[in-house]
């Protein structure tokens, strides 16, 4: 084999590798690779000299391939390449947290990595385009406090986002007892790969307001009941019995009760300022609900819920206030394909257990919209009352069972009429058999 002298050098921060007046451009770590190769093929002697290039030094060594077994052994360009994962899916779990977000990333055969970050969506979507460019991006992170902005984001980013319900993600009996923010961002990546998730309804923009505010009013009223039993607590604490005039329900908390109030003598200054403290809070929270109920109003008769307020009040039962939870929790009631549904999502429906030929039908479930159940059974009550043929059907169930437990029968058929109601813009029909 013809003797071949190669040399190294250094140009423009590029190293040249020179053979028979071919340049070859590798990077620095492609080429240490490269002579590591060619050191343990026993193919570098030791260096024999210095190549001089505009002022950098390098070293210059003589390749001779007399003894190697190798003919016409060229060398390959090393240009780096740009990475494309076009057609790729890479699926992305969030655990998130008010300052900072735990990150998994999945590829479609490998975990790539779980790292923590600033809880910034656009952080996230810049990693994303950085690191996999040209890929589909999914990502999945649990419901809870943060609401869905963090998902509106990241869908407008270019990344299909869905949340999920955290009951509902598959979880090992390992995972439960080590719980950690990188076991559970890795639990919804792989889940999201494996197809095992299904994201939770997401009503519009200002479904979610207007249903913030029906929520402010039941957290106000919720405050004003708490404060109302404080009072009550001081007065029983220091011995005051409330007088038989105020004794019946329906006279609680009147303007009268309230003037009583003002008059207790708590005999020591400290506990006068105490009560006088606790009916300044109740009277302002009575002010505040009184102004969210007029907001409420206000929205009930704007052209948006209207019509379908109107076809509600039709119904036994239900008031202006109720209408608009329903309608503010439920958004568009189509998306419920049957009454089934509809029920597991009030959660109206029982817990079952069956194995074998074992099977027990429970409590009612706990999963479900607590402020929908409770506004429904609330309604079904009075809709006994003003229905006859709910009275009846009620009056026909607790003779085979507890009345709070007819009452939950009840509901469930006030709602399928409510679901027919809105369906087909039909106002409610009494006397209709149950």
């Amino acid at each position: 084999m013809e003797n071949h002298k190669h040399y190294v050098g250094f140009r423009n921060h590029t190293l040249i590798l020179l053979k028979s007046a071919k340049d070859h451009f590798v990077t620095f770590a492609g080429f240490c690779h490269l002579l590591a190769g060619l050191q343990t093929l026993g193919i570098i002697p030791p260096s024999d000299g210095m190549f001089e290039n505009e002022g950098i030094s390098c070293e210059v060594f003589n390749l001779g391939y007399e003894d190697v077994p190798y003919k016409n052994t060229e060398l390959m360009p090393m240009a780096r390449k740009p990475t494309d994962f076009r057609g790729q899916n890479i699926y992305v779990g969030i655990d998130v947290h008010k300052k900072s977000f735990t990150v998994s990333v999945h590829g479609e055969g490998l975990f790539y990595k779980t790292f923590s970050q600033p809880a910034d969506g656009q952080v996230l979507v810049k990693y994303l385009h950085r690191n996999f460019p040209g890929a589909s991006y999914s990502a999945v992170y649990e419901a809870g406090f943060s609401g869905f902005w963090l998902q509106e984001f990241l869908e407008s980013n270019g990344v299909n986002c869905i949340v999920v319900n955290p009951i509902d993600v598959p979880t090992t009996d390992k995972e439960k007892k080590q719980k950690r923010d990188r076991i559970d961002s890795h639990k919804l990546a792989r889940s999201l790969k494996n197809g095992d998730l299904e994201g939770i309804y997401i009503p519009a923009f200002k479904v979610r307001q207007d249903r913030n505010l029906l929520r402010t009013r039941q957290q106000l009223v919720s405050d004003q009941t708490r404060c109302k039993n404080r009072i009550k607590s001081m007065l029983s604490f220091f011995g005051i019995s409330i007088p038989e005039q105020f004794s019946h329900s329906g006279r609680y908390w009147s303007h009268r009760f309230m003037a009583w109030l003002k008059e207790v003598d708590l005999r020591e200054e400290s506990g006068n300022i105490s009560m006088e403290l606790l009916l300044k809070e109740l009277l302002h929270l009575r002010e505040l609900i009184l102004r969210t109920d007029r907001a409420i109003w206000r929205l009930s008769k704007s052209g948006f819920y209207r019509d379908q307020v109107e076809l509600l009040l039709t119904v036994p039962g239900v008031g202006r206030l109720t209408s608009m939870i329903l309608l503010t929790e439920l958004g568009n009631v189509s998306r419920f394909k049957s009454l089934d549904r509809l029920c597991s999502y009030f959660g109206l429906i029982p817990n079952v257990y069956g194995s074998g030929d074992t099977e027990r039908i429970g409590e009612i479930t706990k999963r479900g919209n607590g402020r929908l159940k409770r506004s429904l059974i609330e309604s079904s009550w009075v809709a006994i009352r003003n229905d006859p043929a709910l009275g009846l059907k009620y009056q026909e169930l607790c003779t085979r069972m507890k009345g709070n437990k007819a009452i939950i029968r009840i509901a469930r058929k006030l709602l399928n009429r409510i679901r027919y109601v809105l369906l087909n813009n039909t106002p409610y029909q009494m006397g209709v058999a149950a």
